[in-house]
């Protein structure tokens, strides 16, 4: 029997990279998902592949009605929702000084907002079941160990870590079985990292090597090794972890 057998997760940034990875572990450990992404057509095209215990819905994170909409679904597809993965993300450069304003807002709406909204519309779904829960929010090592030219990012990342851990201990208080913690992924190869990657700023290869170099393993992370972490967290094993900062990042929040 799987780590999440008849669990239920919705995984917001579910169409790729660490939210399909996370989906995929979650179907083979036992539970089912309903993956939420602006890119509707790629993540119904990933639930096609994953077959009947997977479904899409279309999900700005920005907005709180798609989010209630996205639960809704959840729990009409399939009768309950245990556990949420707030994956959905962006990551754009610049410092205080230079940052894009537009580029600060649109980073502050995706990453931190976009997480309380799902966090505040998946709670009472949660709550409802009467059954063990799990949020597994995603930071970053720029939350730990912030870059001078990611200031929205590395912000955003760090409320992302404040916010849950006030969740974690919400839920405690209050006597409810739901669990909070985040996964601080480093340089992860995803449509995210590549698009730094093959941004034309310097050869892919050198922009590869800048960014392994960030981290003592000398190397970029793969979606399945956060995705292991994630489902972990997520499982009845982590049942007495809450309020966890759980790297995935190849020793980069630590290094000298």
């Amino acid at each position: 029997m799987g780590c999440v057998e008849g669990k239920v997760a919705l995984i917001s940034g579910g169409a790729e990279g660490i939210g399909a990875a996370a989906a995929t572990m979650i179907i083979a450990e036992g539970g089912s998902v309903m993956l939420a992404d602006v890119q509707i057509e790629k993540a119904k095209a990933l639930a096609a592949k994953l077959g009947a215990k997977a479904a899409a819905v279309s999900l700005d994170v920005r907005d709180l009605s798609q989010w209630q909409n996205a639960v809704k679904a959840c729990v009409d597809r399939f009768g309950k929702l245990n556990i949420l993965f707030n994956v959905a993300g962006i990551s754009e450069p610049g410092n205080v000084v230079d940052v894009d304003l537009d580029s600060w807002q649109r980073t502050i709406d995706i990453n931190l907002t976009g997480t309380f909204y799902g966090c505040r519309a998946a709670l009472p779904a949660m709550e409802a079941t009467g059954e063990p829960g799990a949020i597994v929010n995603i930071g970053s090592m720029q939350a730990i160990r912030p870059g001078a030219t990611f200031a929205a990012y590395g912000a955003s990342k760090a409320g992302v870590q404040a916010l849950t851990r006030t969740i974690a201990l919400d839920c405690a208080a209050r006597g409810l079985p739901i669990r909070a913690n985040l996964v601080h992924p480093g340089a992860i190869r995803t449509a995210m990292y590549d698009r730094y990657k093959f941004s034309g700023q310097a050869d892919p290869d050198m922009i590869e090597t800048q960014f392994a170099a960030a981290h003592p393993m000398n190397r970029i992370g793969e979606a399945e090794e956060v995705a292991r972490a994630m489902v972990f967290l997520a499982s009845d094993q982590a049942s007495f972890t809450t309020g966890c900062d759980f790297t995935v990042d190849g020793g980069g929040s630590i290094r000298s």
